[in-house]
């Protein structure tokens, strides 16, 4: 039996009922963006039973988006119980964990990190430091990418996620150089419990910095075994797709294909599925997140989708009868929504396994029930929570 996953990263389908609680009430990503262009056109997602999910959820419809009286997929949405709003959290979860106190999130206001683990960074990597605050990606390389060329200081920065970001530009720091800059930060940042540290490579000049393909991100290790390393153990391999290596600190992976863009990780997932027998295909398909979610461009998250849902119809009749496909999302990103960051939201899940009729899932409570499910297809032992939607 082979499994895909595919995460589309950041596609929320209406804010979580804790959303208040991060300040994302009436967040809803997919319903915005559609009504931010008009309306989306995503035949194969329809078909499916997207649009059957907003009432499950509770959240507004999406427009272009309608109902189906007979979905392909079985279709539902889940609710994340851990703390927090960001990709790891977000990705543990849908793999059996739940984090619940979340990881350390700093203060948006310099000084973010403490004084302690940025002089010993400084002193064992041999630079300074400039930054140390909350911004988005693009917006400090134009504030300080010229003084970081200019003294070769790193740039240090923050979110409102759990992350300690190192950004560098390629003509100044040699890339090996800012990796194992960030190993040494990982290993400063565990007693913390930073969720990831990442690399942000840059190229370009003043006004026109661009981040390079070669973003590597250094997680905190799991704490306890995720379904993907309870399938490995089972002799049950798992392919990876994307940032999921390092999402999972390489742990429980058989295979990866570390791609850097929605494209790209579709064709690997297509090549995946045509050339291995058994197991698991976990992909992000990253670019939702990454190019427009946090850049609030609803214009370029619709493309995006429209993009994504062209593949999925291709893809789809490939599926033999015995395999599965999961579609579903780790948080949300609402490119309307006010601020850069993600936003605390419902999940789309969508089921689809070829001559199987579909079912209403409903509201699910705790990501892990997919991974109870996988659990549950590939014959191993119940995980520790979640409940199988099978």
């Amino acid at each position: 039996m082979k499994a895909i996953l595919i995460i589309l990263d950041s596609v929320g389908i209406g804010d979580a009922p804790d959303a208040s609680d991060y300040g994302d009430a009436g967040a809803s990503t997919l319903a915005h963006t559609a009504e931010a262009v008009g309306g989306l056109h995503l035949p194969t997602l329809s078909s499916l039973g997207l649009g059957n999910i907003p009432a499950i959820a509770g959240s507004a419809p999406i427009a272009g988006v309608d109902p189906v009286e007979q979905p392909l997929a079985s279709y539902g949405a889940m609710r994340e119980v851990s703390e927090g709003k960001d990709t790891i959290t977000g990705h543990w979860e849908l793999a059996g964990l739940e984090m619940s106190p979340g990881f350390t999130v700093f203060s948006a206001d310099p000084p973010s990190f403490p004084n302690a683990l940025i002089e010993e960074f400084v002193r064992r990597t041999g630079r300074e430091v400039v930054g140390n605050k909350a911004s988005s990606g693009t917006v400090i390389l134009d504030q300080l990418g010229q003084e970081h060329l200019d003294s070769g200081a790193w740039i240090v920065y923050t979110s409102a996620d759990s992350v300690f970001q190192l950004a560098a530009h390629l003509d100044r720091v040699p890339l090996d150089e800012l990796y194992a800059a960030c190993e040494i930060a990982r290993e400063l940042c565990d007693p913390y419990r930073v969720g990831r540290v990442i690399a942000r490579p840059f190229t370009g000049a003043a006004g026109a910095f661009e981040r390079t393909a070669s973003r590597k991100d250094y997680c905190y290790q799991p704490v306890e075994p995720t379904v993907l390393e309870r399938l490995t153990d089972h002799g049950i391999p798992v392919y990876a797709v994307g940032k999921i290596e390092d999402i999972y600190a390489h742990r429980g992976i058989t295979r990866s294909n570390h791609t850097g863009n929605n494209p790209d990780s579709q064709a690997a997932t297509a090549r995946f599925y045509e050339s291995v027998s058994e197991g698991l295909i976990i992909a992000n398909f990253i670019d939702f997140d990454m190019l427009y979610g946090h850049r609030r461009d609803p214009a370029g998250y619709a493309t995006a989708l429209e993009q994504s849902d062209a593949f999925l119809a291709e893809f789809l009749p490939c599926i033999a009868p015995g395999d599965l496909l999961i579609i579903t999302a780790d948080h949300g990103n609402d490119p309307t929504f006010p601020g850069t960051d993600h936003t605390r939201e419902l999940v789309p899940l969508l089921v689809y396994q070829p001559g199987v009729p579909a079912r209403d899932l409903g509201l699910r409570t705790g990501f892990y029930d997919l991974a109870q499910s996988l659990a549950a297809c590939f014959d191993l032992p119940p995980l520790p929570r979640g409940v199988s939607f099978f």
